[in-house]
């Protein structure tokens, strides 16, 4: 590879001590070595920080940093994207993992296309880590259209070029903002152009934020007509194509799971 960019890797972390030793774990394995993992702690009440302490002692690319108070997953990340020095940013919550090559494989993608936002495959996980043949479905690219009826993006899977992107950040909301995100670069005019190899493992966490499907509908509903400011009618269009998808997707999770 002929360059070796930095790459800043952002975990946000709160009371994540089952997992974030493997989600470190993964990333110290990455055959891509220049980079920088970022974790912020949203003030935990458990052993994460005790354990984060642990790799940070010894590999220095591994830095901690610690809110003042409890602020929800978009602060932390904001918090991680202004200590970040590297050219891209790749998301990494704190019950993922990577495969080895996916740092590797994915900036040689975004480098030979010249791009500016990618996304990768990536397979579903349970919680004790064994595999589920349910694997994402990775279109060559999305637009803001494309997302606003359906988004088929893991934040795990993400890499940013923020010399092309700018100086962007996540709205400030408690779910949705890494959703919302996507949304804001797309609609600024860039793509999001999917790499197709499962180089990610997401973990299916029974009372995590993103496991109820019901409220997560209502925050589709919330991102569309707060957030996006759609009129009722089009909201109405996207929010239709929203749950057919979200059906066809949970019939297809059942079935592989």
């Amino acid at each position: 590879m002929k360059q070796q960019p930095l790459i800043s890797v952002i975990t946000p972390a709160y009371n994540s001590e089952r997992f974030i030793g493997e989600t470190i774990t993964s990333v110290l394995q990455q055959t891509y070595t220049n980079w920088e993992m970022i974790i912020v702690d949203d003030c935990s009440t458990d052993n994460t920080r005790e354990i984060v302490g642990e790799y940070t002692n010894s590999d220095p690319r591994i830095k901690l940093f610690v809110l003042e108070e409890n602020s929800g997953s978009a602060v932390a990340r904001n918090k991680a994207m202004d200590e970040a020095a590297g050219q891209y940013i790749a998301f990494l919550d704190s019950d993922d993992c990577w495969l080895p090559k996916k740092l590797e494989k994915q900036l040689q993608f975004m480098q030979e296309k010249d791009i500016a936002f990618s996304y990768t495959t990536y397979v579903r996980i349970l919680e004790d880590g064994t595999r589920t043949n349910a694997i994402s479905n990775t279109p060559e690219s999305v637009n803001y259209d494309d997302l606003m009826k359906r988004c088929v993006i893991g934040c795990l899977t993400v890499m940013l070029d923020m010399d092309k992107i700018g100086n962007m950040r996540m709205v400030n909301i408690r779910t949705r903002q890494d959703y919302v995100f996507w949304l804001h670069i797309t609609k600024k005019g860039f793509l999001a152009y999917g790499l197709p190899e499962v180089l990610a493992e997401y973990r299916l966490v029974d009372n995590s934020i993103s496991s109820n499907k019901w409220k997560a509908a209502k925050r589709n509903w919330y991102v569309f007509r707060e957030i996006e400011k759609q009129s009722l009618p089009k909201s109405i269009w996207y929010f239709a194509h929203y749950i057919v998808r979200s059906v066809r997707d949970l019939i297809k999770w059942r079935t592989k799971r």
